[in-house]
């Protein structure tokens, strides 16, 4: 039996240091701002997280891009010409074509490299959800599980990782078109605050709008009580809000048995449509 490597994007949200502890391939998507094109490497190497948003803060505004069919390619098959078969574990098809993009790679590699192996996998999931998920497989990976027992595994248990989070301006989530411009105008006007999560599909859902950020914070924590089932990892991201994500975290560690818990800034390509003042929560529950 052939041994594996676990692939994702850079979409997941994992600092370097655990990317490089859990023995992750990470291909990076990238984003265009202000004349030049930047790769989200896990390790910042092209901007710096703080200077990403300073710049959003500032008005510059950005677009971004999946993980090209050729860049697995390139990947899938250095691999698989290792001796490698790969689980890849991508980005919501909800929220990106990257997922589309592994699955036509993963098929043109395999039918270049007969006797290899790629399994790829939807996580539905965005930033450290799909952190959390990737976790949770190396785990299983590390019980000695096939990739197919690993595959299983992320299939089932995506639809239980939980994503709720709030933003600070709803100007961000208008420009991608997830609330309406008469919604912000009124919303940044009365200091209501969006609460959201990431649905079953993949997609990203407003579920109610709070007012004031205190108040949504506490309505992302009331989804943690209802909903937990695992609090052993908890992993938060944030749009350069350290001292909040950190006051999140205290508090969740007092309220719950946790044993590992990560706190990361929202990548560039997510905390681009999300904005400064991002504050996400991701955790094991019975249902999305």
């Amino acid at each position: 039996m052939r041994d594996y490597i676990i692939m994702t994007d850079s979409c997941c949200d994992l600092p370097a240091q655990m990317v490089k502890d859990l023995e992750l391939t990470v291909l990076p998507l990238s984003f265009y701002m202000e004349g030049r094109e930047y790769y989200n490497h896990p390790d910042n190497r092209d901007i710096d997280p703080g200077d990403f948003y300073a710049r959003l803060r500032a008005g510059a505004m950005g677009t971004t891009s999946a993980v090209s069919t050729g860049v697995f390619e390139a990947a899938m098959s250095r691999t698989v010409e290792d001796g490698m078969d790969i689980l890849c574990i991508n980005f919501s098809s909800g929220l990106s074509t990257t997922y589309q993009s592994a699955c036509i790679a993963a098929k043109d590699v395999m039918e270049a490299h007969p006797g290899s192996k790629i399994l790829v996998v939807d996580s539905l999931s965005a930033s450290l959800g799909q952190g959390l998920l990737l976790y949770l497989a190396v785990q299983e990976k590390r019980k000695g599980r096939t990739i197919e027992e690993v595959r299983d595994f992320a299939e089932e248990r995506k639809h239980h990782i939980c994503h709720w989070f709030t933003v600070d301006d709803l100007n961000h989530l208008k420009r991608g078109g997830r609330v309406s411009a008469a919604a912000a105008l009124v919303g940044t006007m009365l200091q209501m605050k969006p609460v959201l999560h990431v649905d079953d599909e993949g997609h990203l859902i407003p579920v109610d709008k709070v007012r004031g950020r205190k108040a949504s914070v506490q309505a992302v924590l009331d989804m943690m009580e209802q909903l937990v089932t695992d609090s052993s990892v908890v992993f938060i991201s944030h749009g350069d809000c350290a001292p909040e994500a950190e006051a999140l975290a205290k508090y969740i560690q007092e309220k719950f048995s946790v044993e590992t818990l990560l706190i990361n800034f929202v990548g560039p390509v997510i905390g681009n449509h999300s904005g400064p003042g991002t504050l996400a929560l991701f955790f094991q529950g019975k249902r999305r």
